[in-house]
């Protein structure tokens, strides 16, 4: 009987706690109260009854191979739906688990992926009357919000005006992307 309230506990805090869904509570059939309520049923008719002899005795055996054969029924329907809701659980185990590898997954990609476009809002105004400060200023913002090296020359370029525009579009591809020379350059 412990059993059986201990189960109807446990399927009621995980459908409450939404891991199981509301078709668990059919889980919670009373299948020990059934067996005890049949059995108590045939002795009633046994004492009722009364010892006829021979008769009674086959009638007595009868009832209780009856009995076993109701309490062996709903011990197997019991494991079946014990089984049912193993796997069940277990479903859910595994979808839960789908979903948290998916949202790792998610945020890993994106924080593996540096987006020019969201960061270039950041890069301070560029001014030729003070280059000299420029560099420092720009680097300190950059090494600060962890942007890719390869990617301050592109960050720049969009801010450059007047000559340092006209330097950056003078210079070798392979040369413009390497952030030492285009500073150096400028």
């Amino acid at each position: 009987m412990r059993k059986q309230i201990i189960k109807k506990l446990v399927i009621d805090k995980l459908v409450d706690a939404e891991i199981l869904g509301e078709e668990a509570l059919e889980l919670k059939v009373e299948n020990v109260d059934a067996f005890k309520l049949k059995q108590l049923e045939l002795e009633h008719e046994l004492k009722r009854t009364g010892h006829e002899g021979d008769g009674e005795n086959k009638k007595e055996l009868e009832m209780k191979e009856r009995l076993e054969m109701d309490k062996k029924e709903k011990e197997d329907e019991f494991k079946l739906k014990e089984l049912e809701m193993r796997q069940r659980l277990e479903m859910e185990k595994i979808k839960i688990e789908i979903v948290k590898e998916e949202s790792n997954t998610k945020v890993q990609s994106k924080s593996d992926h540096f987006d020019a476009a969201k960061n270039i809002r950041l890069v301070p105004k560029f001014c030729e009357k003070t280059i000299d400060k420029y560099f420092p200023q720009f680097e300190k913002i950059a090494r600060n919000l962890n942007w890719p090296k390869p990617y301050w020359t592109t960050m720049l370029q969009s801010v450059f005006a007047g000559k340092a525009a006209e330097i950056y579009s003078a210079l070798p591809s392979e040369k413009s992307s390497d952030y030492d020379t285009l500073k150096q350059e400028v």
